[in-house]
């Protein structure tokens, strides 16, 4: 347990101190379509290419839990998934057949499922001090100084409930000291799952799995793992390591240490933010302007805050209005350069949604992008002169400037 020794952010924490969340979102394509279309919830949805009429090849991005009842499963040829589960499309809608033994399959859209994405990560990022953003769809969250592990599981259940009630999707999460062990956990009881396994209780934990369950363990590596006789994480916790080392090199050894809970590496960031954001979500929608200029003026405040602790510029400013049923609506501004300025911010950020100011909004948002680190030098518009800045402008805060000096 922490004993409040360690400084935060001074060194790092031993193994079974750190506590790591490894947060997945259940079927994250086919849950991005539902929230654009509600109808689809409950519903078996297939996304992937190739299924239209006409079209070649192709595989299934994505099957949702129904559809996996008919067989449908991820990387498997669109051809198959339409004999397992054919299109409702195709069949006649008053058919009694059609609802039970068909589903909906939808197109790949990168654009769309990543502004989702970036909502939960928005989430993440200010749940812990520390992310690694995996894939669009899970990250690991370092939340050693957030919490400690008597109320872990409370503070994971804190995390699944503000990305199902700010976003409207599922997270599955895993909670253990090590990377490896808070990812099987997070698999463990999916969907819609949460998973602790506490400092002492990893190799209890893993040792029952299967070996295709360890983490870095694929289908190759397992029929390998079995070849040598080891069926499950605790046969290779308890074989000699030397085989292993041989047949896989340092590879070999690396399972070995994660079948027996032993996992040093630090959940550290892949690289610098290119964002910030922050968001507010209502149900039911908002529609008083009142009530929505105030909530983007705290929203902006908070994104401008974070940026200036995080010692970032920035020189775009954009907001988000979520519509009903689920239509995104996003606007931006860019600026001559990169600043430091949350007046602006918040000034900006309150024109750009004054378009919205008479709709029925379920959520609302602001941004700021296009960050840069490093260059105290260049938060205000002095370094801009050369570009065409009036002497009566030069010095003058860029707060107190026109908005219409950025358009």
């Amino acid at each position: 347990m922490r004993d409040g020794s360690r400084l935060p952010g001074v060194g790092a924490p031993e193994t079974e101190d750190r506590i790591v969340l490894h947060v997945d979102a259940d079927c994250f394509y086919a849950a991005c379509e539902r929230l654009r279309e509600p109808e689809l919830r409950g519903e078996p949805v297939v996304v992937g290419m190739g299924y239209e009429p006409g079209e070649t090849g192709g595989a299934v991005a994505t099957a949702s839990y129904e559809a996996r009842e008919h067989g449908v499963e991820s990387a498997m040829a669109i051809s198959t998934a339409l004999q397992q589960l054919p299109r409702r499309a195709d069949w006649d809608p008053e058919s009694p057949r059609a609802r039970a033994e068909t589903g909906y399959y939808r197109p790949v859209d990168m654009d769309y499922y990543e502004s989702v994405a970036a909502e939960v990560k928005a989430i993440l990022q200010d749940c812990a001090d520390v992310v690694r953003e995996v894939s669009v769809d899970e990250a690991y969250l370092d939340v050693t100084e957030r919490t400690a592990w008597e109320v872990a599981d409370g503070f994971a259940r804190h995390v699944k409930g503000r990305v199902r009630r700010e976003v409207g999707v599922v997270v599955s999460v895993g909670v253990a000291p090590t990377m490896s062990a808070a990812k099987v956990a997070s698999d463990f009881e999916k969907p819609d799952g949460l998973t602790v396994v506490r400092p002492g209780e990893v190799r209890a934990f893993l040792a029952d799995l299967p070996v295709e369950e360890l983490h870095g363990v694929g289908p190759v590596t397992a029929r390998e793992l079995r070849s040598l006789g080891l069926e499950t994480a605790g046969d290779v916790a308890e074989t000699d390591p030397e085989p292993l080392v041989e047949r896989f090199g340092e590879r070999g050894r690396e399972l070995y240490r994660r079948a027996r809970g032993r996992d040093d590496r630090t959940v550290e960031p892949k690289g610098r933010p290119k964002s910030f954001s922050r968001e507010s979500a209502y149900d039911p929608p908002v529609e008083e302007w009142a009530e929505k200029r105030e909530a983007i003026g705290t929203l902006a405040e908070a994104v401008a805050d974070r940026a200036s602790r995080e010692g970032a510029l920035y020189r775009t400013v954009g907001v988000k209005a979520v519509t009903p049923p689920y239509e995104v609506n996003t606007r931006e501004r860019s600026l001559p350069g990169p600043v430091d300025d949350p007046a602006l911010v918040v000034e900006i950020a309150r024109e750009l949604f004054a378009e919205f100011a008479d709709d029925r909004v379920r959520k609302l948002g602001v941004r700021v992008a296009n960050l840069a680190f490093d260059a105290p030098d260049q938060t205000s518009l002095d370094g801009f002169a050369a570009r065409g800045e009036s002497e009566a402008d030069r010095g003058r805060p860029l707060g107190q400037r026109s908005l219409s000096e950025f358009r």
